[in-house]
């Protein structure tokens, strides 16, 4: 992939953009296989699936800098100064058209960009997510309440400026730190969720919910995901860590029991609604599928019985010994493990002696960066 930012060391996030796309894939296949050889001697790999080289990315998260008058909308600089990126080529063209309406209506608001040396300002983010159908979701991440009505005031125009614009939100980040968002969400817009379809399936994310960046290939995870949960058919499920519920709403099955498991409350709702939505479209593979607000790591300390299957896609910390060792203890016949984290992964697989990894397939949601995703199918030993 060319590009100028990065040809002109305006940006240098993409590390590996000089390496030719199949390197990179090879390379991050071979760093994956080496960190698991120690506790998966005999472990099977499919074949990788490969992301799109540009216009792959359907999140973005843009510090906003500059004045009022010529605000930025990209990066901060190794000084704290922004550093543009409008013209990016990760972002595909529903999105990266947003960014010329968004940077005139810092203009049109009055909404001073945060300084960072400064420590002075209001406007620190503008965070874009886009749908597969091209619908919009745009939060402003700002300080205070303070500019919060004029906002409001020149949203009709943003509209206008954006017709596929469906949510909206402001997210209030008081602190000084490098934190991108506050646990406080005012919703601005009628519509409180963005709905992607991801394989058939309308998945509703609100705006703190969180979603992988590369839809595309997140749709082949879910779906090997879901291959190899069928080839098991189990009665039980559980899904750890079930976000907006994408692998456990994937994995149902007429008759088997499905239970996600997401400290989110937002993320929780969503997956409830779009379980209630197949619900009212007559899938009966509904009927056994709950979503539950609770922390996976004592939910499942609790639980007397145990599933015959369990997902677990954790943050990059990974499962932890505490949980790793309580699905070690299940008695759970297959688990599939989704990470984005192979150090991690290696940790908990050793926590886990029960089970032998027996498939992996790596998900390149990352392309130009030494990130990669991967899923691992493990069998009771």
């Amino acid at each position: 992939m060319r590009c100028d930012y990065y040809d002109a060391r305006q940006c240098r996030s993409c590390t590996w953009i000089e390496t030719p796309y199949a390197q990179q894939l090879e390379a991050k296949r071979r760093h994956v296989e080496d960190l698991l050889a120690p506790v998966t001697p005999d472990l099977r790999w499919l074949a990788t699936v490969a992301s799109r080289e540009t216009g792959f990315r359907t999140k973005a998260k843009m510090v906003v800098a500059g004045t009022v008058d010529a605000p930025t909308i990209g990066i901060l600089d190794a000084h704290g100064e922004g550093q543009d990126l409008q013209d990016c080529p990760l972002y595909p063209e529903p999105l990266a058209a947003a960014f010329a309406p968004l940077a005139a209506f810092v203009t049109r608001a009055d909404l001073e960009p945060y300084s960072v040396p400064h420590r002075r300002g209001e406007l620190k983010h503008v965070l874009v997510t886009v749908a597969p159908d091209g619908a919009l979701m745009v939060r402003w991440v700002l300080r205070s309440t303070e500019a919060l009505a004029r906002v409001r005031k020149h949203l009709p125009w943003l509209h206008e400026q954006l017709p596929r614009l469906a949510v909206a939100s402001v997210n209030i980040q008081p602190a000084h730190a490098a934190i991108v968002e506050g646990e406080r969400e005012i919703l601005l817009t009628e519509r409180e969720t963005l709905e992607m379809d991801v394989n058939g399936i309308p998945l509703h994310l609100r705006p703190q919910s969180f979603f992988q960046t590369n839809t595309e290939v997140a749709a082949a995870l879910y779906r090997q995901a879901a291959a190899w949960i069928a080839d098991v058919e189990p009665a039980s499920l559980w899904d750890l860590y079930c976000g907006v519920g994408g692998f456990a709403l994937h994995a149902c099955a007429p008759g088997r029991v499905v239970t996600g498991v997401e400290t989110s409350e937002q993320a929780v709702a969503s997956a409830l609604r779009t379980r209630d939505e197949l619900r009212a479209q007559g899938r009966e593979e509904m009927a056994t599928m709950d979503f539950i607000a609770d922390d996976a790591v004592a939910w499942a300390a609790r639980q007397a019985d145990a599933p015959q299957a369990v997902v677990v896609n954790p943050p990059r910390r990974g499962l932890g010994q505490q949980l790793s060792q309580t699905v070690d203890a299940s008695g759970a016949d297959t688990i599939v493990y989704s990470s984005c984290n192979a150090d991690t992964l290696a940790r908990d697989l050793a926590w886990m002696p029960a089970y032998r990894a027996v498939e992996a397939r790596l998900f390149d949601m990352f392309p130009h960066t030494a990130h990669g995703e991967v899923g691992v199918l493990l069998r009771r030993a």
